[in-house]
């Protein structure tokens, strides 16, 4: 499926990097670059198979979590116990044993505070980095869904976003919810629309990843910007071109795959 894909996902991606280009418009310039690097990218990894699944995983997961404990100002003990959670988890999925950096992490995240005897900021420390250790471990079902699922989930929901975009852009209408006021019900259902049609014509549309890019895609921009809301800022980084940072470019991947991995 991925090999076959590659030449109409090019395609696609020299299409609209010609109606970019004659949009003038700068924001969508910046943020086409960013998916002319990372469509490659992504595609070459799960060519690669189940070992290229696990280092793209490993990738996102990472630089999520440097984000992540930046965005809810956790400290260099949380900081590390989840960078290790990203690369390990990845590693243990391809083991065929995806739990046991979660036995190891999960009482770490909530002894760090405690050792280092924080009476007055342990308890928000070890709530954040708990959250974060559950946010950024469906990464693992890259892995998990196999590397023709995992890309036709993550094209789905890449396509789900743009679409979204554009159907909130042109049609408007109520708001999805407070967090986001940006977002609105007409945004979902031409993001659901786009996403279950790109799914139709990989051939993957079963019940599982359906209910994962309907439902998980925008549930999944909810929960960062409930994130980003808490934590007073409007992108979770600055560095990734029209998008801030990794996390505003993989949030509604994260559910997305919550959802698939269980449900498949």
């Amino acid at each position: 499926m991925i090999l076959d894909t590659a030449p109409y996902l090019a395609g696609a991606l020299g299409v609209s990097g010609l109606a970019v280009w004659r949009s003038r418009q700068r924001e969508l310039v910046r943020r086409w670059t960013t998916w002319a690097v990372a469509a490659p990218l992504v595609t070459g990894c799960l060519l690669l198979g189940p070992r290229g699944a696990a280092v793209l995983a490993i990738l996102l997961g990472v630089v999520c979590a440097v984000e992540y404990t930046r965005l809810v100002r956790l400290r260099a003990p949380e900081r590390v116990i989840l960078i290790a959670h990203a690369a390990l988890l990845p590693i243990g999925a391809l083991m065929g044993d995806p739990y046991w950096p979660v036995a190891v992490c999960l009482p770490a995240m909530v002894l760090a505070p405690v050792l280092s005897g924080d009476a007055e900021d342990g308890a928000r420390r070890a709530a954040f980095g708990l959250f974060g250790l559950l946010w950024l471990a469906p990464l693992a079902g890259l892995v998990l869904l196999g590397p023709a699922q995992a890309f036709a989930l993550c094209l789905a929901v890449a396509i789900a976003d743009v679409a979204a975009w554009c159907g909130g852009n042109l049609i408007g209408g109520p708001r999805l919810s407070p967090l986001s006021p940006g977002k609105t019900w007409s945004g979902v259902l031409g993001g659901a629309a786009g996403g279950l049609a790109v799914l139709a014509l990989l051939g993957a549309l079963t019940p599982a990843l359906a209910v994962a890019v309907a439902v998980g895609a925008p549930l999944g921009d909810l929960v960062e910007s409930m994130v980003k809301r808490g934590a007073g800022v409007k992108d979770a980084g600055t560095w990734l071109p029209g998008f801030g940072g990794l996390l505003d470019r993989v949030d509604s991947l994260l559910i997305a795959l919550a959802l698939a991995v269980p449900l498949s």
